[in-house]
């Protein structure tokens, strides 16, 4: 059985561990606690699957609850993928600001999921790395 909930103090090591046991550990900073430590404290929606209590999955987003929720973090580790988790927490996500319009990257191998799940693909989307780059 798995438990969801939406969580105010969710430890850094239990977040860094959930990354690392799915495919989003790749491309986030794992090594640098500090950073991913203002990751959990500033994501203001944290959503997270448990089983046994070991966290297995969470959903990170950032939102101002009624126009748009960013999902940053998708997270599902890899032993528990295939069974509706990742779809799951993004519904929980959506549930918490119903009228707001829920946005993601998707990583690369992830593109094919989330069409499968109901969600649409925006082609129109840009990020600035490094201020450096900006004209």
């Amino acid at each position: 059985m798995i438990e969801y909930n939406v969580e105010h103090n969710l430890k850094v090591e239990e977040f860094k561990e959930v990354l690392v046991n799915s495919t989003l550990g790749n491309r986030r900073p794992i090594d640098n606690l500090d950073t991913l430590k203002k990751m959990v404290e500033m994501g203001n929606l944290i959503i997270t699957a448990r089983h046994k209590g070991k966290l297995i999955g969470i959903s990170r987003s950032l939102t101002d609850f009624s126009f748009c929720i960013y999902l940053s973090d998708l997270a599902v580790d890899i032993k528990y993928q295939k069974k509706g988790i990742g779809k799951e927490l993004i519904r929980r996500t959506k549930m918490e600001a119903p009228e707001a319009k829920l946005i993601l990257l998707a990583a690369p191998e992830a593109i094919p999921y989330y069409p499968k799940i109901g969600m649409t693909q925006y082609e129109h989307c840009y990020y600035l790395d490094n201020i450096q780059n900006l004209i």
